[in-house]
């Protein structure tokens, strides 16, 4: 019998690589383990994964996916947000988990099974079956706090955050936050999205532990504030592993080789540092109207540029569908193109972000602030703009801004519009002034960080130690009954 851990991540594309990469750390520094990883198909966009999926299973034998039975799904829902119908389509993959635990504990001794937080619903699968079940954190500690201490928030007002105007909610370890500036899905407390967050945050300190995709000195008072107990104190605070950063160095979802050779080439000929690079995720679609403004500022900037630009969402509120490739012509200002080709480049849909931030070339990025695109910077050593737009990413701004010094904020009219004077204005600060240039200090100094987090003997190296010693604590203790 093999030793084996099982990962089940939701299919959204920035969960399911940032699992895979957790398997990857594991069997670089503990190959005695196989890692068995659970991948359902979804019926709404979570982004292009299958040629990573493709790449991984071909270069690693000791990873195994295991890809579960299609579960049918109505899109028909009283909710708008599509983090519900990723809740209820999870929940029913159930029956599907259950069976392929079974089949792979038929030659393999399973020490744990580790989901995320939309894949809460199988909690109850391992505890059947005695697994210890573990979650993985795909965002930071500072928001990891603010989501253990939403049960207590919720207990201490009736009233939803939508409604709390002008309230700073004040959660431990984590910077005052406007309550109307928490993620969409949790704004109004009789949705039921909020309802189904709310049920995984009282499930987290129910598990065997909670790895988190951060290294501890990048969020050092977030870390003590959830270790001490104080975000969840009614009940005892599972062990809290920060193993990161994990980033895919290639992840090979879109764009082919051609694409990527087109932008990495055309940055082969730009002068170090010269250029600002602009991508708001795989999921991050902006309006035409948006784009166009973008368009305006980055020219009025007169800095040189990479922008990844996306079709707009046919419907705002319901893209479950992945977009078309964008027609740039019709989308950005007349002239546009013509007029910045010499020093700006518009790449379609994808670019490899990594090889982007990494090159000589790029000296700031104006990102959506999603965690891996964080952590990539930071790893790049890259200073942001940090330009929110959905989940928890205006958590992960004020943290950015206020708390971490490592960006700039895009200010938002009301209505989450930005004018092309702000754009301009701020990427003319994050090349040019006094403050981009101690952002991109500070940032210099975390890429140390994360270098020494990462080596033997780095506080994330003997984190992921102390994880593997209670998995093998777990089985030797299970074998003893």
């Amino acid at each position: 019998m093999e030793d084996a851990i099982v990962l089940y991540p939701s299919p959204a594309i920035g969960h399911l690589i940032s699992m895979v990469e957790l398997g990857k750390l594991i069997l670089t520094h503990h190959p005695s383990f196989s890692i068995q990883i659970l991948i359902v198909t979804a019926p709404y966009n979570t982004g292009s994964t299958a040629p990573y999926i493709n790449r991984v299973s071909a270069t690693i034998p000791a990873i195994t996916f295991h890809h579960l039975p299609t579960v049918s799904l109505p899109l028909q829902s009283d909710s708008p947000h599509y983090e519900t119908l990723a809740f209820d389509f999870l929940r029913l993959n159930n029956p599907h988990v259950h069976q392929a635990l079974i089949s792979i504990s038929q030659n393999s001794t399973v020490h744990a099974l580790i989901i995320d937080g939309f894949c809460t619903p199988a909690m109850t699968v391992a505890a059947d079956l005695k697994i210890p079940a573990y979650y993985f954190h795909t965002s930071g500690a500072y928001w990891l706090a603010t989501f253990l201490y939403l049960p207590t928030i919720h207990r201490n007002t009736t009233k939803s955050f939508k409604d709390l105007n002008n309230t700073y909610l004040d959660i431990p370890g984590v910077p005052p936050i406007l309550a109307t500036d928490m993620p969409n899905p949790i704004l109004d407390r009789t949705d039921k999205a909020y309802q189904r967050v709310l049920n995984i945050s009282i499930h987290y300190p129910k598990s065997a532990g909670i790895i988190v995709n951060t290294f501890q000195s990048l969020e050092a008072r977030a870390v003590k504030t959830i270790s001490e107990g104080l975000c969840v104190p009614d009940q005892p605070t599972p062990p809290l592993y920060c193993i990161g950063p994990l980033i895919a160095t290639h992840h090979g979802t879109g764009g082919g080789d051609g694409g990527t050779h087109e932008c990495l080439m055309w940055l082969d000929s730009q002068p170090s540092r010269s250029v600002v690079f602009l991508c708001f995720g795989s999921l991050g679609l902006l309006s035409e109207e948006q784009l166009k403004e973008i368009a305006v500022g980055l020219e009025r900037s007169g800095h040189r540029f990479m922008w990844v630009v996306r079709s707009p969402p046919s419907d705002q509120s319901r893209s479950f569908l992945a977009p078309p490739e964008p027609d740039l012509e019709s989308l950005l200002p007349k002239g546009f193109l013509e007029r910045t080709r010499e020093r700006g480049l518009v790449v379609k849909s994808w670019a490899p972000q990594v090889a982007v931030l990494s090159h000589d070339s790029v000296g700031g990025f104006v990102t959506h602030c999603g965690w891996n695109s964080v952590l990539e910077a930071v790893c790049a050593g890259q200073p942001m703009v940090a330009w929110p737009l959905y989940a928890e990413q205006k958590n992960n701004m004020l943290v950015l801004v206020e708390e971490l010094k490592l960006a700039l904020r895009m200010t938002e009219s009301d209505d989450g519009f930005v004018s092309a004077a702000e754009v301009e204005k701020r990427v003319r600060e994050l090349m040019d002034s006094e403050e981009g240039k101690l952002i991109r200090n500070q940032m210099e100094t975390q890429r140390g960080e994360a270098r020494a987090a990462m080596r033997k003997g780095g506080s994330s190296r003997v984190a992921l130690a102390e994880l593997v010693r209670n998995w093998n604590m777990v089985s030797v203790e299970s074998n003893l009954i």
